[in-house]
Formats: C-alpha cells, sequence, structure tokens
C-alpha cells in the first residue's frame, strides 16, 4: 500500500516515506528545515487514508532525478564528496534511531574532519529530497537573484570603469523613464535604426533633461544595453523591429509543414513562375539575344512532383500560368516525344485534375478561372500578398532546377554585369536557345521526378520506412494508400476550360470579339446572321480563346456547361489570318493611332473647306444685283431656255481640240568644215559608206 520515497500529505503538511517495516513506516517532514526521521504505526495511515486525513502527493523534488551535472563541474564535485560524507550515516538500518545516528556522525567528525552542523544539514537534504546521490546538488539555481533587480546604494552597479574618464550615472527611475522614451521612439520600429543611434538619440533627450551634466557622466551605452535587454522580451524585440511582411514570411515560427495539409497525391498543386537566370538566343537566328525567359512550374504538395511547367517569354500572368496548368493535366508523352525524349505514362502519371490548386493572388484571382472551378470541381487557393513562403514547395523547386545547369550554361546571370579589367557582359555569352533549354528544363524535371531523394521530407506515421523518398515513389505510394486521386477529363474540354474568355457580340456580320468577326454551321443555322427584320440572335454570349491564335474562337451556347462551338475567322476579318491575338491588338493599336493622326488633318481640312464655302457664298451674295430686272415669273419661265444656253457654253469649253503640228518648216543646217591634218593612218571611208547623197 505504501512505497520509499513516496510523498504523502496528512492534516496538510508533507511528508516523504524513507522505510518500511512490518507494522511501522519511517518518514520525515518535508516542511520543517529542523525534523528527523520518525516512526508512525502502518494501521494509523491506513486509518487516515479510510477517513480521507491522509492522501498520496506529487513530489517536489522530482526534476533532481532528471538532473545531470557535467564532469568536472563544482555541483558535481561538491555532490560526490558530500555523498561519500554521508554514506556511512544514511546506509545504517537503524539510521531513525537518534542514539545510533549521533555515534554515527561523531564517528565522521572525527575519521573526516567535518562538522555536527554540515553533517546534519547533508543528512536532513538527502532524506527530505528523495535519497538520491542528485539531492546533494548545490541550490546554485537560487543563486544570483535571477530576475530580481538590484538597488543601487550609492554607487554605479557593475564593473568600475578603467579607461573612460568619470565613476557613471546610478540608473534611476528617471533616467529608465527616458530609456524607454528612446527605445520605443527608435529601437522598436521596424525602420532599421541600430543601437547606437538610439543611444545617441537618448543622450540628446538626457541633455535636454540635464543639460548641466558632463559627458563622461551621462548613461553609457552597455547601461541602456543592459536596461534595454532585462526590460524588453526577445520576442517583443524581435517583432517590433521587424516589418510586419517580412515577420510573417521571414521570421515568425513555422508551426506546421506543407505535406501535413495534403492528403495524397493530387491533394494540393502549387503553381508559380519566376524568371530564368540566363540569357537566350533566337531559335531562328543564334545572333539575336532574346532575354531571359519566364518558367512556370506547377507541382504536387505530397510528392514533390513536377506536374507541368511552361518556358517563353509571355510575362508571368493568367495566360502563361494556362499553359503550365494545362501540361500539367494531361498526358506529358508525346510532348517529350516533340523534344526528343521517350517515355512511358508510368515515368510521369500526373494526368487529371487536382482537388485544389495554390496560387499567387495575380495569376488566379479573377473570373477567367471560374470556369475551371465552376464545371470541372477544382478548388482554388490565392496566398496572402507578400508571402512566398506559402508556397515554399514551389518557391524551393526554382533553386533546384536551375542549380542542374547554372554552373555549365553560357550566359548565366552574374551578381555583377561586367567584370572588372576587360571582362565582357554576361549577355553577350548567350549560346543556348529557347528550345535548347526547354530540352535541358525537360530532362532536369525528369530526373528529379524519378531519381531526386528527398532528404528532408517529413514523412507521415503510416509511411514505411524502406519506401524510396523519390517523388514517384510517393506518388505510387499515396496512389495505393492515401486519398486525392486526380480525376480523368477530356483534354481538349480541359483545354478550352482554361482558355481565357471576354463577351462577344452577334449581328448579322458574325460574332464580334475584339473588333473582329467570326462565324460558324451553328451560327448560321440558327439563323443569326441572316439579314432580316424577323431574324432574333441573342445580344451577346461568352467565347474563350487562345491568344496565340486569332483564327477560331469558342463560344459557348449555354451558361454553366462545357459545351461550345469553333468559330472560324470571317472574310471580312481575313487580313488577321494566321496571326495571334496580340498581333490583332498591335495591329489595331497601330491603325486607331493612324486612325486618329488622320482624323486630326481630316478635320483641318474640313475646317479650311467650311471657310472657302463660305467666303464664296458671302462673294455670291455680295455680287448679286439688288434688282434683278425682271418679274418673279419671268425669271422663272427663263430658267429652260437659260439651261440651254448654259448647256451650250459648256460643251463648246468642253470639247477636245488637239493641236495641229507643223510639218513644213525647213531644218535647221550644220556646217561641216574640213581641217587639213597630216595624219598618216590608214584611210576610214565610213563617211562615204553612211553618206546620204548617193
Amino acid at each position: 500500500m505504501f512505497r520509499v520515497n513516496e510523498v504523502l500529505i496528512l492534516d496538510g503538511k508533507k511528508y516523504r516515506i524513507l522505510s518500511l517495516f512490518s507494522d511501522e513506516v519511517v518518514w520525515i517532514s518535508l516542511d520543517s528545515e529542523s525534523d528527523f526521521p520518525s516512526l508512525v504505526c502502518r494501521k494509523q495511515l491506513v486509518e487516515a487514508l479510510n477517513n480521507e486525513s491522509l492522501s498520496r502527493g506529487e513530489d517536489p523534488f522530482v526534476e533532481l532525478a532528471y538532473l545531470s551535472p557535467e564532469e568536472g563541474s563544482t555541483a558535481r564535485v561538491k555532490r560526490d564528496i558530500n555523498y561519500q560524507l554521508i554514506i556511512p550515516i544514511i546506509s545504517d538500518p537503524l539510521f531513525f534511531n537518534p542514539k545510533v545516528r549521533s555515534k554515527l556522525i561523531y564517528s565522521v567528525i572525527e575519521q573526516r574532519g567535518s562538522t555536527k552542523q554540515t553533517l546534519y544539514r547533508l543528512i536532513r537534504r538527502y532524506w527530505q529530497r528523495g535519497q538520491t546521490p542528485n539531492a546533494l546538488i548545490p541550490d546554485y539555481k537560487n543563486s544570483g537573484g535571477k530576475g530580481k533587480k538590484r538597488q543601487a546604494r550609492g554607487k554605479k552597479l557593475g564593473r568600475p570603469r578603467q579607461y573612460t574618464p568619470g565613476t557613471g550615472a546610478i540608473i534611476d527611475d528617471e533616467i529608465e523613464r527616458i530609456f524607454r522614451i528612446a527605445i520605443d521612439r527608435y529601437l522598436l520600429t521596424d525602420k532599421g535604426y541600430s543601437f547606437p543611434y538610439a543611444h545617441r538619440r537618448f543622450k540628446a533627450l538626457y541633455e535636454n533633461h540635464y543639460p548641466e551634466v558632463p559627458e563622461s557622466e551621462i548613461p553609457s551605452n552597455w547601461q541602456m544595453l543592459y536596461f534595454y535587454r532585462c526590460e524588453y522580451p526577445q520576442v517583443e524585440r524581435i517583432q517590433k523591429r521587424t516589418s510586419k511582411l517580412a515577420y510573417n514570411k521571414d521570421v515568425k515560427p513555422l508551426t506546421s509543414t506543407a505535406t501535413s495539409q495534403a492528403l495524397g497525391p493530387g491533394s494540393r498543386y502549387e503553381i508559380d513562375a519566376t524568371i530564368a537566370d540566363i540569357y537566350l538566343v533566337s531559335d531562328s537566328n543564334r545572333r539575336n539575344i532574346v532575354g531571359r525567359p519566364v518558367v512556370y512550374f506547377v507541382i504536387d504538395v505530397f510528392s514533390r512532383m513536377v506536374a507541368g511547367f511552361y518556358i517563353g517569354f509571355e510575362n508571368p500572368s493568367y495566360v502563361a500560368a494556362m499553359q503550365a496548368l494545362a501540361m500539367a493535366m494531361v498526358d506529358k508523352t508525346q510532348y517529350c516525344l516533340n523534344h526528343g525524349v521517350e517515355i512511358s505514362e508510368e515515368e510521369w502519371p500526373t494526368v487529371g485534375l487536382p482537388d485544389a490548386i495554390l496560387a499567387d493572388r495575380g495569376e488566379l484571382l479573377g473570373h477567367q478561372i471560374e470556369a475551371l472551378e465552376s464545371n470541372f470541381s477544382v478548388r482554388l487557393e490565392n496566398t496572402p500578398p507578400y508571402r512566398g513562403d506559402a508556397k515554399g514547395i514551389v518557391e524551393r523547386n526554382f533553386r533546384t532546377i536551375q542549380a542542374t545547369f547554372k554552373p555549365f550554361a553560357p550566359g548565366v546571370v552574374t551578381e555583377t554585369r561586367t567584370k572588372k579589367r576587360g571582362g565582357k557582359d554576361y549577355r553577350l555569352d548567350a549560346k543556348l536557345t529557347v528550345t535548347e533549354f526547354k530540352e535541358i528544363i525537360l530532362s532536369s524535371v525528369l530526373v528529379r521526378n524519378q531519381y531526386d531523394c528527398l532528404k528532408k521530407y517529413d514523412r507521415g506515421i503510416d509511411m514505411p520506412p524502406d519506401l524510396p523518398m523519390t517523388p514517384l515513389s510517393i506518388w505510387n505510394w499515396g496512389l495505393q494508400n492515401r486519398t486525392g486521386r486526380l480525376r480523368p477529363a477530356a483534354e481538349d474540354a480541359l483545354r478550352v476550360s482554361l482558355l481565357p474568355r471576354e463577351k462577344v457580340t452577334l449581328s448579322d456580320l458574325g460574332a464580334c470579339m475584339f473588333g473582329i468577326y467570326f462565324t460558324s454551321p451553328e451560327l448560321i443555322s440558327r439563323g443569326w446572321l441572316h439579314r432580316s427584320k424577323e431574324a432574333t440572335r441573342p445580344a451577346s454570349m461568352v467565347a474563350a480563346y487562345d491568344p496565340a491564335s486569332a483564327d477560331n474562337i469558342y463560344v459557348f451556347p449555354h451558361k454553366n456547361s462545357v459545351e461550345y462551338w469553333i468559330c472560324n475567322l470571317a472574310e471580312r476579318s481575313r487580313e488577321f489570318k494566321g496571326c495571334s491575338f496580340w498581333d490583332v491588338w498591335q495591329v489595331q493599336d497601330m491603325q486607331k493611332r493612324t486612325m486618329a493622326n488622320n482624323k486630326l488633318l481630316a478635320d483641318k481640312k474640313k475646317r479650311d473647306h467650311e471657310t472657302f464655302v463660305e467666303k464664296k457664298i458671302e462673294n455670291a451674295i455680295s455680287r448679286a444685283p439688288a434688282d434683278p430686272g425682271m418679274t418673279k415669273a419671268e425669271r422663272l419661265l427663263g430658267i429652260r431656255e437659260n439651261r440651254d444656253k448654259a448647256k451650250q457654253e459648256e460643251r463648246r469649253e468642253s470639247a477636245y481640240r488637239p493641236e495641229s503640228q507643223r510639218r513644213n518648216e525647213p531644218a535647221s543646217v550644220i556646217p561641216i568644215t574640213k581641217q587639213e591634218d597630216n595624219d598618216y593612218s590608214y584611210p576610214d571611208h565610213l563617211d562615204e559608206l553612211f553618206d546620204d547623197e548617193d
């Protein structure tokens, strides 16, 4: 019923059991520093338990069992010396007998040279604290007054000065008040002020309050630093000296992991973009540097497998994210084959729709992605602003993938654009084309998915220890043992759902989007393009479009449906055949600029014309005779005759009369004179041969 070292509580007092006999129990009080072990009848203790006046309590010195002083430390040396000193006393079975205990104590004093007071203190501590050697460890934790504020008694606290003149200031409540003003104003902010700067501001405040105090007696930097560390907790210092954005992203403690929130493969995809740290050249002309490409990655959180990616020169936007998501959800075997890599579907099995997609607020925050959410039940999640750590899986992957080519590839971005002593710009070192860079990234992704060992992956409790920690192995294990399978979807319907959408208007010319017209057999068969007053048509509809091609759009005739009609470019808009919508917008922008310039010129010329007409009319009115000399009836009757005369005059002036040619005029004569010259060359008979006189 009772155990040695057990703590009992009787009438509010604590006792520790030291030894057990058949009818009696040896115990000692824990609340008194002068008590010694005594005997108590076991039967009385049982009756007290039954009467509920005796209860079992917690050991107040239980932490001593877990202490382990370092080898050679003062605490350990003293513990061992004291224990060896009292062994003869505590090891005797009759230690509780005062007479026996007294003889043992005097024997130890004679042999070891200790004192009676010391031995009584040590054996009492040994019995009260659990009868273990650790009970004799000195209470150094109570030394020094930790957590208690020291009071200055006529001189400065701390070590005296050696080199700085003066004796130093005594820190009182008024100085602490000025300390707090300087600390709250200059240190506990996110402006990045240093502590020496805050101390200099404190000195300025102190001099305003005490202008007569010399510089050497102003509280020093160390005194203010000591006050700062004692009065302000570390958490408060870190939190207030860091901006809210930086604290949430880089400083705040992590309480969970991304994997713990993912139930299985396809449970959550993360998508993000970056600009690659390399300059590329054009595929068509390697002399042309095209710049740094934009890289999108879509990664499965549970397995860390790269589900899809995009490499191109579209700015980070929905258009680029759409292409990465489309690749992540469809079969990748044909894509790899187009780039010279032959794989099976089992080597890259991420085909289908995930449960959720986590992205920044930019790409997937809007109505464009709502079709994927409503038609295919994909949950969209957006991270808070300036919280890149919320997508730590995909953010870290950018660095991992780029590490595979940065040490070797030419044109890689370095810290400085130009090197010292004749070095050249790293942009001029660009040698890789866009296609070659895509093939390098594709190979890196395949190697990572199949063979990369995830050393820091946080395993679930149900994961076997012999599971290879590669993304492909984790993916396959998750499909068999976890939830979150990818849901299949038709590739064409999926791609169309991911396309951006815009409202189109309908008229007898066709469906109009961005100022260009499209037609389809469905529009014609429903009579929506007939030029009749009886023809009725919807005013507008929603259509999806691929920014890379303006030849087709995809009109959705019904709301909340995946059914669509493929509309082709109409002949009216044939100028944009084979163009992208970016080309369309560029051409339309140029046309509008040209039209605006022409309109300015036309407005000016129209004003000049109107001014000319007004002057002519005014001139005609001024030259008209005031008295026509005829009655109104005579003027009206003479219209036909006047018309005939005007017609004859017009015919006479407009008749064509060619000028007569003058053929009898004599031609001009050029006289030829012969000059005698002593020429002994062979004679030339050309003049005789081509002479007109025969």
